[in-house]
């Protein structure tokens, strides 16, 4: 199901030697507080080099983090920072960007949720019911984390049909993804005793 965000066209961005951005949907030069903007507003772009045609919106979006960091609006903290800096060129960098992709789309599902409680969204039996529904949706995260760092999925036709053999099969691949977790963690571990 397309997010409504995701309905609206993608506005192009592009980015001139003098490093000015230039907005052609509305044909005017822009900021990085202008994009940020429109990050916020769930305003979709992909910035590109005027003189090249490559994308660079990965760099940009990098920029905006940088500059929000160096006006003191710390979001990130310095171990998340050096564990990113360790995962370069590491095992785990196919995984990471996955895995942290599935990690801020659950706690966004999460924020929203207790936004729609807050305003009388949702019935929920109290604080407690929600903290439950953000560990569901955690352990989703996982588990979709799981099965793409090994790219291993189960073919519908192949899943098992009664109750006890889906039971069993979820709770082997509980225990599977459990071990996974745990060589990851083992990997970080040896990662920051060797780096730290």
């Amino acid at each position: 199901m397309a997010d409504s965000k995701q309905a609206t066209s993608v506005v192009t961005i592009k980015k001139y030697a003098n490093r000015r951005l230039y907005n052609t949907s509305t044909s005017a030069y822009v900021t990085l507080d202008h994009l940020a903007q429109m990050v916020r507003d769930g305003v979709d772009f992909v910035v590109f080099d005027a003189k090249s045609g490559d994308d660079i919106t990965r760099s940009i979006l990098t920029q905006i983090i940088l500059e929000a960091e160096s006006s003191g609006n710390n979001l990130l903290p310095v171990g998340f920072l050096r564990d990113i800096i360790r995962s370069y060129g590491d095992s785990v960098q196919g995984f990471l960007p996955s895995y942290l992709d599935l990690a801020m789309k659950s706690f966004t599902d999460s924020r929203e949720q207790f936004s729609k409680s807050l305003n009388g969204g949702f019935d929920l039996s109290g604080p407690a019911e929600l903290f439950q529904q953000a560990v569901r949706a955690n352990m989703s995260m996982m588990a979709e984390a799981a099965k793409a760092f090994t790219g291993v999925v189960v073919p519908t036709a192949l899943r098992p049909t009664n109750k006890a053999a889906a039971k069993a099969e979820a709770s082997e691949e509980l225990v599977a993804m459990r071990a996974q977790m745990a060589a990851m963690q083992a990997r970080l571990d040896k990662l920051d005793g060797t780096h730290g």
